[in-house]
């Protein structure tokens, strides 16, 4: 068994001044009976609960057109509601009856929407990237899940935005508005050749790489801009990754494909259009908003910049009247990047199957108020996440009542380096197990900070570092509350906290101590601990007042400090014992007090 060395790492921790009581919730009851459950041996729900019954489907509100793949998707798992142009006022009367909503750019998801939901609304689906329609702040505080469809639109997005590159330097919408007129203006028109001159890609990620490979294929110089990129990443496929400002200056072609942010709104404005080479050329096929667009048409006028190609604008659909819209040296196309056949039903599928796995309650990879976590990690941290939320359930329940939760210590021993663990998900499961026995509040991996630390309870986590194969993420996870007295005094370990121990062991989690006391127990259906003298008999004893009241014991462990002295017994039950039966066995001589514990 890998050892421990001495060194261990603090991570982060949660902080405020409210503390959490905890007087009026024991005994505990299950917070969310009318959830879905899967059997005892399968992973919990990670992230969401289906607010519906056992036997009713959830609802999901679509308010914009999906591809009918997707559609054909949600029906095989819920209620699917298609009502489209929605005015904020109905779309908050609807939300309260449904579950999920999934939309594209055209709807507005505001913080009303999500008060409106009155907690029911867990998951939004946004059939595509951008996210700057969705109030991510709000949504976060709701405890709802905000996923994406990143992947499935992208080389429809590229292919857009190279279109508007090549047919704004060929001037092809000018000229066939002209053909159509019946003029024949052959000189008018003659435009600007894409070989050898350089583009600056301003966003790096999935759609600007797309778009570098197709303008290197053209025979373009291309550079780009974008302080998340890995520069290894845009070597291989020679790009040269430089800084904001010589970007715009050394660029012959412009093209935006940054995420509509604080940061980024009004990105071009007058001061960085006089920073540009004298006859710039710009496509944006990403947000309207990161243009000034009164600054880009004195621009245009100027001469500053030569021409644009837009796909995108500030308000959708704008002004019949707006003057970048009708200017002559602009070519604008009514938001069509992810407007293909293919990317239709790609993004439909990709969002239906985000928000169906959502409501089952697995963690969405997509998801973009919360951590983004890889799905290989997710998938290998599975059982450890059950574990956590299972430790944290366990720790919470041996707290006294009238005691208050204010400072929790999370312990992880694992062999790997810290950079090769991820802890985020855990610490949120963790809290969900802390904080949902003891309250009305839904948490989950995308609340799960924001409720603790409005609750006052304060999370540190540390990391040892252990001797040994890196095979398994996590070797052990430990919980402790500091502060506060036990239902059951054998939890307090030599430090004076309730300590609460666990591990994975084939797939499934472990209670391995509780305080000083070492145990085996299988974390699945509920447990009764009791501490007693160590002597011949008391596993008979207790089995026996359990099998009198039919309440089947499915495992039962036994840690002592040494022979003849004092252990604990861990039983794990499938029913809820009665109280008489509790009593029964704390009228056993021998033991000394017991809990029983719910998971």
């Amino acid at each position: 068994m890998a050892t421990a060395n001495s060194q261990a790492l603090r991570i982060s921790s949660l902080s405020s001044s409210t503390s959490l009581s905890l007087s009026s919730k024991l005994p505990l009851s299950s917070a969310f009976s009318l959830s879905f459950r899967p059997s005892r041996r399968a992973a919990r729900p990670l992230v969401v609960f289906v607010s519906a019954g056992l036997d009713a489907k959830p609802t999901v509100l679509v308010s914009e057109k999906l591809g009918e793949a997707g559609l054909k998707l949600l029906k095989e798992f819920a209620n699917v509601d298609c009502s489209y142009n929605l005015s904020p006022e109905e779309l908050c009367t609807k939300i309260s009856l449904c579950d999920a909503l999934i939309v594209r750019s055209g709807t507005k998801v505001t913080r009303e929407v999500f008060e409106s939901s009155a907690g029911r609304l867990k998951v939004v689906g946004r059939a595509g990237v951008g996210i700057d329609n969705v109030d991510l702040a709000a949504a976060t505080e709701h405890g709802c899940l905000v996923v994406n469809a990143p992947t499935a639109n992208t080389v429809a997005a590229a292919e857009h935005g190279i279109a508007l590159l090549a047919a704004m330097a060929r001037n092809v919408a000018q000229a066939d508005a002209s053909v159509k007129a019946g003029k024949w203006e052959r000189n008018k028109y003659v435009g600007v050749s894409l070989v050898g001159k350089t583009l600056a890609v301003m966003g790096f990620g999935k759609v600007g790489s797309e778009v570098a490979r197709r303008a290197k294929g053209l025979g373009m110089n291309v550079i780009a801009h974008d302080p998340y990129a890995p520069a290894d990443r845009a070597r291989a496929i020679g790009v040269e990754l430089v800084g904001f400002e010589e970007a715009i200056a050394t660029a012959d072609f412009i093209s935006l494909h940054m995420p509509l942010t604080p940061a980024t709104n009004k990105m071009l404005n007058d001061e960085t259009f006089a920073k540009m080479k004298k006859g710039v050329r710009i496509v944006n096929v990403a947000r309207g908003g990161v243009i000034d667009e009164d600054a880009l048409v004195r621009a245009l006028d100027s001469g500053i910049v030569a021409q644009a190609a837009l796909d995108v604008f500030t308000v959708e659909p704008p002004p019949k009247d707006s003057k970048l819209i009708l200017h002559e040296k602009v070519t604008a196309t009514p938001h069509l990047g992810a407007s293909t056949m293919e990317a239709q039903e790609g993004v439909a599928i990709e969002i239906a199957e985000a928000v169906v796995g959502a409501l089952k309650g697995e963690l969405a990879s997509t998801a973009v108020n919360a951590p983004m976590v890889p799905s290989e990690v997710l998938t290998e941290l599975k059982p450890y996440v059950d574990l956590a939320e299972k430790l944290g359930r366990l720790a919470v329940q041996l707290v006294a009542g009238g005691s208050g939760v204010k400072t929790v210590k999370v312990t992880y021993a694992s062999a790997r380096a810290p950079d090769d663990l991820d802890t985020r998900v855990l610490r949120a499961m963790i809290t969900k197990g802390l904080i949902e026995p003891i309250s009305s509040v839904f948490v989950n991996l995308v609340n799960a900070d924001f409720t603790a630390k409005q609750r006052g309870i304060r999370i540190t986590e540390e990391r040892v570092i252990l001797d040994g194969s890196p095979e398994s993420p996590v070797e052990f996870i430990q919980v402790q509350i500091a502060n506060v007295e036990s239902r059951f005094a054998s939890a307090i370990s030599d430090s004076g906290e309730i300590k609460v121990e666990g591990r994975v062991k084939d797939g499934i989690p472990h209670l391995t101590k509780v305080g000083s006391f070492e145990v085996d127990v299988s974390l699945e259906g509920s447990i009764i601990l009791c501490r007693q003298v160590d002597q011949p008999g008391m596993i008979g004893k207790v089995g026996s007042v359990l099998g009198e009241e039919n309440v089947n014991v499915s495992f039962m462990s036994v840690g002592r400090i040494a022979p003849r002295k004092h252990a604990v017994m861990a039983i794990g039950v499938d029913e809820q014992p009665s109280k008489e039966t509790l009593k029964k066995i704390g009228d056993i001589p021998a033991v000394e007090e017991f809990v029983f514990l719910k998971l």
